[in-house]
């Protein structure tokens, strides 16, 4: 989970999650929403693939990428329960 987390920390990273959301994204496509080096946008990429938030299909020599909204799921509901969000008070 820590993984998940610091993958989140990011802005830019949070911000290809966003892209993600709407629909599956081809690597190219994903790089030409930033002003960022490919080798950065790459780096921010691998991240959010180690945390599993995102995943890569190989077409030929393009990758598209799809988000795990599970892995986003589970990450929101840890924190949620650890900050007491959600539990019911005890009467």
């Amino acid at each position: 989970m820590n993984d998940v987390y610091r993958a989140l920390s990011d802005p830019t990273r949070r911000r290809l999650l966003a892209l993600l959301r709407r629909g599956d994204r081809t690597a190219g496509e994903l790089a030409g929403e930033f002003e960022l080096t490919w080798p950065t946008i790459s780096g921010h990429l691998k991240v959010l693939r180690d945390a599993d938030l995102v995943h890569a299909d190989r077409n030929g020599t393009s990758l598209t990428y799809h988000l795990n909204e599970s892995v986003l799921e589970e990450a929101m509901a840890a924190l949620m329960s650890m900050l007491g969000i959600g539990r019911k008070e005890a009467s």
